[in-house]
């Protein structure tokens, strides 16, 4: 971890006291096994991103999909900005940043008002804030829904800041595009309610809005549209990811099969979070907010390596005119995380219906390869 020297360190101290420390989601729970587990993998991380790091150096193909990364970015920007009619409006820019801690002990005001124009070096802007290394896997979460629709424009009638979502997966064992792997993506609404699950206070098992899945192109790339998550008890803002490798998409425009290679979380910066949620809807939420530093799970997400905070534009002079956000994800299309990945409910034609065996502890702790 990056500003918690050993939460695993912290957790055993605490098991130790109690039989089961309980966190983030109601009914999440973290056994004294897992936490003693965690501390002899402690390694495993360091040594993956080591040799990742090594295999990439200076590779001429990398070198290569990151200018068609750069080229890729500045073509969507100037897509969005068009279909929006702020092209020529200015535009804001978070700049890059390294992990978790220096951004938590730095001040978050990064961001600059500049005038988009044919001079504007697309590199410095558009550059990837992530190298061949492994992102840190994090907890599922209680909200994931098995199944769900093959589709990029996740909002139906949900109202919030536009936010379109890009990713570029790359497989470290070998710093290549993972190809046709299929990426899950969810969040809650701006008041902090999931949709496809029956739990209290959220969304029902009818409902499919912010969730959606997508095949990695040629590159390792997908596109989302969705809105820019609000927050609930005790979390961060943040962006659920899962990667299936091996899955087989159905006529129905759903799939099925395959095995959970990574799971992980994106978070957003503080400044960010704190403007949009001063702003309609999101400011009816009368839920405590959870800093970025307070959740228990920004930890996880982040290493010395990886930076847990995506790139971002603002596509117009106001946040309302939309959010282009894009990040590189490593991940090892080898690893089998399904233990972790346990799914709350299944979308089936007609309707979504509950797991009778969801495994709450499961989702409450990472794989070994987290932050």
């Amino acid at each position: 971890m990056v500003f918690v020297p050993s939460i695993a360190t912290t957790l055993v101290v605490v098991l130790s006291l109690t039989p089961i420390a309980v966190f983030g989601h109601p009914g999440e729970k973290y056994g004294r096994l897992e936490a003693r587990e965690e501390l002899g993998r402690a390694q495993v991380v360091a040594k993956m991103n080591t040799r990742a790091l090594q295999a990439c150096e200076g590779s001429d193909a990398v070198k290569a999909r990151k200018e068609r990364a750069m080229t890729r970015r500045l073509e969507t920007f100037q897509r969005l900005r068009l279909e929006r009619g702020t092209d020529q409006s200015p535009w804001l820019h978070r700049r890059d940043a390294v992990a978790l801690r220096k951004w938590a002990a730095m001040s978050h005001n990064k961001t600059g008002t500049a005038n988009y124009n044919k001079e504007t070096p697309s590199k410095e802007i558009f550059g990837s804030n992530t190298s061949c290394v492994l992102t840190p896997d994090n907890a599922n979460g209680p909200y994931f829904v098995y199944q769900e629709h093959i589709r990029s424009d996740l909002v139906e009638e949900t109202v919030g800041v536009p936010l379109h979502l890009e990713i570029q997966f790359i497989d470290v064992q070998t710093c290549e595009p993972a190809k046709e792997i299929l990426i899950d993506t969810w969040s809650c609404n701006a008041t902090g309610a999931y949709s496809g699950v029956s739990a209290r206070g959220e969304g029902g098992l009818g409902t499919t809005y912010l969730r959606g899945v997508q095949q990695t192109d040629a590159d390792g790339v997908v596109n989302f549209d969705t809105i820019f998550p609000g927050h609930y008890q005790g979390r961060a803002t943040h962006q659920h990811l899962i990667a299936h490798v091996g899955s087989e998409i159905l006529p129905n425009g759903t799939y099925t099969g395959g095995r959970v290679a990574h799971l992980s979380q994106l978070f957003f910066d503080q400044t960010l979070r704190d403007t949009i949620e001063a702003m309609a809807p999101y400011n009816t939420n009368r839920i405590p907010h959870t800093t970025n530093l307070a959740d228990w799970f920004t930890g996880y997400a982040a290493t010395a390596e990886y930076d847990p905070f995506p790139n971002y534009i603002m596509l117009g002079g106001n946040l309302e005119d939309g959010l282009f956000v894009w990040a590189e994800l490593g991940l090892n299309t080898s690893s089998n995380w399904d233990y972790y990945a346990p799914y709350a409910s299944t979308w089936k034609e007609g309707g979504g219906y509950d797991n009778p065996d969801f495994d709450f502890r499961a989702v409450a702790s990472p794989p070994p390869t987290h932050g």
